[in-house]
């Protein structure tokens, strides 16, 4: 599933192509048929994103809401716009450029309260500008569960990933089986912080990088990272490798239904060292 940064993109992506114009909007599978109709030859006057949802606004008729889920897939390109697949559940065009949106786990029409809606029910999101760390931390200072955990919730922090779940954990050398509740303020502004800078940087190249530049490769002496997910990260993906900083073997585990990966070395267990 697409982390947020990935969704923060293609809001932008959305944006230099069709904002401001008036767009063709069709579903070719059928599945969107109805809304399609309403939103055809209506402006498409702004996009937005909120942590793992992508909002495209049009003032007369409402708003696209878009999870991607675990299948979903955009494409964009330019005019002429081939003859559409009859998997795309929804084609935006103009005279210059088309978006094929596939496989979503949602792909609706709705209203200004219905966006709120969802708005309310999500954490606050280190992209923007109005997400709040200390509505996260609130929830976390008071639970018991594991900050790997609590970080995967959408309902704590939205836009976290696996991927930025373990890498921020490891950047700051916490144990990810940590209580939420034993975490320090200092130390959840600091990660605030970097998964918003993180985050941000993800926006810009469209990819995931974590490791500091005195960790990179090139610093290092080592082989760059070869991965389908592209990107230098630290633990993510690198169970039983050597940890880049300590030489430890990188471990995972099953945490939150996803594959946790960590250091042993460099985060090591907190307290008595139980697991909780």
């Amino acid at each position: 599933m697409p982390e947020g940064h990935t969704i923060h993109r293609l809001a932008q992506d959305y944006a230099a192509r069709f904002l401001g114009h008036k767009v063709r909007t069709t579903s070719p599978q059928g599945k969107f048929s109805d809304s399609a109709a309403l939103t055809d030859h209506q402006v498409l006057t702004t996009t937005e994103a909120h942590g793992k949802h992508l909002f495209l606004g049009f003032a007369e008729t409402g708003w696209i809401h878009i999870h991607l889920g675990l299948f979903g897939k955009l494409g964009f390109g330019g005019a002429p716009a081939p003859p559409p697949t009859d998997t795309v559940r929804l084609r935006l065009a103009t005279p210059t450029a088309y978006a094929d949106l596939r496989g979503p786990t949602t792909c609706a029409l709705i209203t200004d309260a219905e966006k709120q809606a969802i708005h309310d029910r999500l954490g606050p999101d280190p992209l923007r500008p109005d997400g709040d760390p200390d509505r996260a931390w609130q929830r976390i200072t008071r639970s018991r569960t594991t900050l790997a955990a609590l970080l995967l919730d959408q309902k704590v922090i939205a836009g976290v990933g696996n991927v930025y779940r373990a890498e921020v954990l490891f950047r700051h050398h916490i144990d990810p089986y940590l209580p939420g509740r034993d975490l320090t303020r200092p130390v959840w502004d600091a990660i605030w912080t970097d998964l918003a800078a993180l985050m941000r940087e993800g926006v810009r190249n469209n990819r995931i990088d974590t490791v500091r530049p005195e960790h990179m490769p090139e610093a290092m002496g080592r082989p760059p990272r070869v991965d389908d997910h592209g990107g230098e990260v630290y633990v993510y993906r690198r169970a039983r490798q050597h940890c880049h900083i300590c030489g430890t073997e990188v471990r995972t585990a099953e945490l939150a239904a996803r594959n946790l990966f960590w250091c042993p070395g460099c985060q090591p267990p907190a307290g008595d060292g139980s697991r909780v």
